[in-house]
């Protein structure tokens, strides 16, 4: 059934109990109408109206209209100009939630503005781990991208080097030294990744803060214990890497609105522009 019909037909306690439930998975209180009734569809499978949810969060909190607003903390960007996807690899790491322990690392598509991976690891400033990563989306895909862009340093020298040793074995038609580095390695503050980043800090850091304060001021584990921390530690990276994981999946499948002024694509929802680049003006890179 469509959204209308749903809403119409669901009992009015059951609609406000799966608003609500989303609510109370959100204490950061950054997700608007939009990302609530995309959560209650992907944990639940029914389809509400955007009408209904935002009425409903109005309702039950509307502080929360004001800590989600995206017009806060805007960020300036740059044209973006790419043929396909697998044209360019954004990648970086991701701080936020680095007080309780844990870095995240994510390589997205540009031209689609897709998420490719993101990964709990302990430093995202190691170039061994960050390296890995990379090679583990080549293999994934089969294939080089024509150009990764990042704003990191040292930890991504291994990528070039690693991209050279690649491109030597596999296109010696092609030699290396007349391709230009920066076919290879970028380093530029990448706009595409720093927007991601930005939504994932208020859709995901702020709940993972949260729960991890609440279960020291509930006594679940105890602050000043090395021992409760480590054990914390290790049964929290496989919750945030699901949780995450979980939340890379919800993004890629939201339809973002769309740009006329944007020369990549918009307006379609990630996951089907990379599917299908070519019905969308893009073409495959790889």
């Amino acid at each position: 059934m469509d959204s209308h019909t749903t809403t119409q037909i669901l009992p009015e306690t059951v609609k406000h109990q799966l608003v609500l439930d989303q609510l109370e998975m959100d204490p950061g209180r950054h997700q608007g109408p939009a990302l609530i009734k995309g959560g209650i569809q992907m944990h639940t499978g029914i389809n509400l109206t955007c009408a209904f949810v935002e009425e409903e969060t109005h309702l039950q909190d509307p502080k929360g209209f004001t800590l989600c607003d995206p017009t806060l903390q805007r960020i300036k960007r740059r044209a973006l100009v790419n043929i396909g996807i697998h044209e360019e690899w954004s990648m970086d790491g991701h701080d936020k939630i680095k007080r309780i322990g844990f870095a995240i690392y994510g390589v997205c598509d540009v031209w689609s503005g897709k998420w490719l991976g993101l990964w709990v690891i302990t430093d995202n400033r190691l170039k061994d781990a960050v390296a890995y990563l990379w090679l583990s989306l080549v293999e994934e895909y089969g294939s080089l991208p024509i150009q990764t862009t990042t704003d990191c340093g040292l930890e991504t020298t291994m990528i070039y080097g690693l991209a050279t040793a690649l491109w030597e074995a596999f296109f010696p038609e092609f030699p290396v030294n007349e391709i230009p580095a920066h076919c290879f390695l970028r380093s530029i503050h990448s706009i595409t990744i720093e927007r991601g980043w930005s939504q994932l800090k208020f859709q995901f850091d702020a709940n993972v803060d949260e729960f991890w304060d609440r279960g020291i001021i509930e006594g679940i584990y105890d602050a000043y214990d090395e021992q409760h921390i480590a054990l914390a530690c290790s049964l929290w990276s496989i919750l945030i890497q699901k949780e995450i994981t979980t939340w890379k999946d919800r993004f890629n499948s939201h339809k973002p609105q769309c740009d006329r002024q944007k020369f990549n694509q918009s307006g379609v929802q990630l996951d089907v522009a990379f599917a299908l680049p070519e019905k969308h003006g893009g073409i495959n890179c790889l």
